[in-house]
């Protein structure tokens, strides 16, 4: 059955129809996890990235439906020391601000919570979340829907927050006239976001996908604050390459917005990511199917890292499983391929296993790991 599309023909930021196709891939699967069903069921869409000539913003175009491309979720953010370390400082980084009633969107795991309990047991939390994964045994407050003008919010919050929710959103316009309209003045909003120009300019796979489906840098940030009438307090980043955490307070008055473009920069910035990809899978089908190699090949990472590099053109038949710490994921299968995903404990197995490895900031962590745990003669490519 064909996918029902939803057409983002405007540039997000201004609305003009000034869109210029930067690059297309035909068929990529809709979503980035693991499954237990058949191949033949999974679906693709076409992925095609545009860039507006006036503002510079890098968007997608079409979107899928939402309930496609959110059946369930596929524990983005929840395993690895980074995101531990993230959700630990951006819980002393709300903690900092003092708030007595938080409203938290977009949750999922409820992990921030569980790291805010630590610092004040006695907060009162809300969490907003579709695909709510919280466990019973955590006493919050979890209302099952999409945040949007339809939530009925009390004026007890104090603050609202989110983490790494605000890319994924599709009228951005939209979600923050509806922050506008639910949050008092002199109330905050306290958020995190993937650095994303950092990460496009290290060329990290995953920077832009189905659910970053704008390149939400800091400049356009900054001027969809400015225009909802939000005031940045406080900004921190997060390791060099992974995070911006801001603290906003909400003003009587709107502000101004100004933007320069970013035109220029960001058409360069993005066919410097696609060419450094093909020449990369080149690269690496050269090696691997070299007929004098006899080490077995592993792909790392169930998730869009690993979907990336294969509709890039990464020679599936020549990959034995795809590698994943992730206990829920394991013994499944990568959406959108036939590889099977299994814990890179298999590869104490092998003399000197070929690791293919391409996930961003999680990249150095997941490499140390299986150097010192469990197979120190691994080679990563």
């Amino acid at each position: 059955m064909k996918i029902k599309e939803i057409v983002r023909n405007k540039d997000v930021i201004y609305g003009k129809k000034d869109l210029e196709t930067l690059y297309e891939f035909k068929n990529f699967p809709v979503f980035m996890g693991v499954t237990s069903k058949e191949v033949l069921s999974d679906k693709f869409f076409r992925m095609r990235w545009q860039i507006s000539k006036s503002s510079g913003m890098i968007q997608l175009n079409p979107l899928l439906p939402l309930k496609i491309l959110y059946p369930e979720t596929h524990n983005s953010g929840c395993v690895g020391k980074a995101w531990e370390e993230h959700h630990s400082e951006f819980a002393n980084f709300i903690y900092r601000h003092k708030p007595q009633n938080v409203l938290e969107i977009g949750a999922c795991h409820g992990i921030l919570f569980q790291k805010y309990l630590r610092l004040n047991d006695k907060i009162k939390w809300t969490i907003v979340e579709p695909n709510p994964r919280v466990n019973k045994k955590i006493k919050v407050k979890v209302i099952k829907k999409f945040f949007d003008e339809k939530i009925e919010i009390p004026s007890s919050i104090d603050v609202f927050t989110h983490s790494h929710v605000i890319e994924h959103i599709y009228d951005l316009h939209r979600f923050m006239k509806d922050l506008d309209d639910k949050i008092l003045p002199g109330k905050l909003m306290i958020f995190s976001i993937p650095h994303l120009e950092i990460h496009l300019k290290k060329k990290y796979t995953n920077c832009v996908n189905f659910e970053h489906t704008m390149f939400l840098t800091e400049p356009y940030l900054k001027y969809f604050l400015d225009m909802y009438g939000f005031e940045i307090l406080e900004k921190k980043f997060f390791k060099k390459d992974h995070s911006i955490f801001y603290a906003c307070k909400k003003l009587k008055k709107k502000r101004k917005p100004s933007l320069k473009s970013k035109y220029s920069r960001y058409k360069k910035m993005y066919n410097d990511y696609i060419l450094y990809h093909l020449k990369l899978i080149k690269k690496l089908n050269r090696l691997i199917l070299n007929k004098k190699l006899r080490n077995p090949i592993f792909l790392f990472g169930a998730h869009v890292f690993s979907q990336y590099l294969l509709n890039f053109g990464l020679n599936e038949k020549k990959i034995k499983f795809v590698l994943d710490n992730d206990k829920q994921k394991q013994n499944k299968r990568l959406y959108g391929t036939k590889l099977k995903v299994r814990s890179p404990k298999i590869l104490s197995k092998y003399e000197k296993p070929i690791v293919i490895l391409k996930a961003g900031v999680h990249k150095d962590e997941i490499k140390k790991d299986i150097l010192e745990n469990i197979n120190s003669k691994t080679v990563f490519i």
